[in-house]
């Protein structure tokens, strides 16, 4: 293979006022294998540099319009793969700290040794692969660590994201075995207080009957009531922990939130409450109990009455799409507090002096009774949100 016909050594840049010194230096770089341009300005030098983008820059320290030091400068400011070997004819050891400082890779005193020169320029250039070298692997090592940050993130959100669906599954289970051991309590319960019940409500009627006293008959009257009350209590807890005697129909939900709705009109009036119904979508009927999928949005409904001030907002959302039902109830109440939240669908527990704290735990049976879902969407102090989920396909 000739000379011509290898590959260049490098790409230098001699830029030089002195023609002589310009064309000697480029006759003795390109018989070594250099690919040589040449400037005789440091204006034309940038140019050039701008074009070619040599890996070398030989640079002339005194020169006419713009100097050495200042063209130096340029190219580590604005070329840092292009290294620069200044030439001087001062050897003082303060301009050689100086153009060190100013980021010359070495310098060459005038007159120069040509072998000198040859070794100086092979010198930086093995320097300049080293540190270009040491550069790439700098930048690929931040690159490595910003992907190993960005992968543990990832891990993190998806840990994240498991251990909050795992929490929630324990939550369903602990919530599922409440409600199984609610039934067995419940049973027992109901055999063992409603016959006693019975026989007070009998006897109560027979001292009823034969009174005349108008003191004793309220009393009786009140005795009558809280009877009446402690039945209701025990089929509420019946309720929420077995399913009672049901019937399976075509049941379109968007028709039972609208008379559901309807038959709150009082109440809403009396504390003038708006009601806001935003059907997305009509999805097709499910096959379920009507009673029951009333139960669910009766609850939700007086528990957001129930907390609201007067002139409050309560929003009824539904769509549906191929799989589910989705019904949003949403009320202007103060928001339930975030230590209730764990507890809103145990058996009992209630913030409302008159109620009996199970409401949701009937809702929650109910849902689950259809494959379904319920959860605290939102509540914060501008209200609360409950959405139920409803799958269409029946329960197996």
């Amino acid at each position: 293979m000739s000379q011509q016909d290898k590959e260049p050594r490098g790409r230098v840049l001699i830029v030089d006022d002195e023609k002589v010194i310009l064309d000697l230096t480029a006759i003795i770089l390109k018989n070594r294998g250099y690919q040589v341009y040449t400037a005789l300005s440091a204006l034309e030098g940038l140019e050039a540099i701008e074009k070619e983008r040599p890996e070398l820059v030989l640079l002339d320290y005194m020169m006419p319009n713009m100097d050495g030091l200042t063209a130096l400068k340029e190219i580590r400011r604005s070329y840092s793969d292009t290294y620069v070997i200044m030439f001087t004819g001062k050897g003082s050891e303060e301009i050689a700290v100086e153009l060190m400082k100013a980021g010359a890779s070495d310098y060459i005193l005038k007159p120069f040794n040509n072998q000198d020169l040859v070794e100086r320029i092979e010198s930086v250039l093995k320097l300049r692969g080293i540190e270009l070298q040491n550069r790439a692997l700098l930048s690929e090592r931040e690159r490595l660590l910003a992907e190993i940050a960005d992968w543990n993130r990832e891990l993190e959100r998806r840990v994240q994201e498991k251990s909050e669906a795992l929490r929630r599954a324990q939550a369903e289970v602990v919530q599922s075995e409440k409600l199984a051991s609610l039934g067995y309590l419940s049973a027992g319960m109901a055999h063992e207080i409603r016959n006693p019940l019975n026989s007070i409500a009998l006897f109560v009627q027979l001292i009823k009957s034969g009174l005349d006293e108008h003191e004793r008959l309220d009393y009786v009257e009140k005795i009558l009531k809280e009877v009446d009350r402690i039945d209701n209590i025990l089929a509420k807890l019946l309720d929420a922990s077995k399913r009672p005697k049901f019937e399976i129909s075509e049941v379109r939900v968007d028709r039972v939130l609208e008379h559901t709705l309807d038959a709150f009109t009082p109440q809403l009036r009396q504390k003038r409450i708006r009601a806001v119904t935003d059907f997305k979508s009509i999805p097709p009927a499910i096959k379920a109990d009507p009673m029951e999928i009333e139960q669910i949005f009766t609850n939700l409904f007086l528990n957001s009455i129930y907390v609201m001030p007067e002139e409050g907002t309560l929003a009824v959302e539904l769509e549906g799409d191929e799989q589910w039902i989705t019904v949003r109830v949403s009320d202007t109440g103060p928001g339930i507090p975030p230590e209730n939240l764990p507890n809103i669908f145990d058996p009992f527990f209630t913030t409302n002096s008159r109620g009996t704290g199970l409401g949701l735990s009937v809702v929650l049976r109910i849902v689950k009774t259809y494959k379904g879902k319920i959860e605290v969407e939102k509540s914060d102090s501008s209200g609360t949100t409950f959405l139920v989920r409803l799958p269409l396909a029946p329960p197996r």
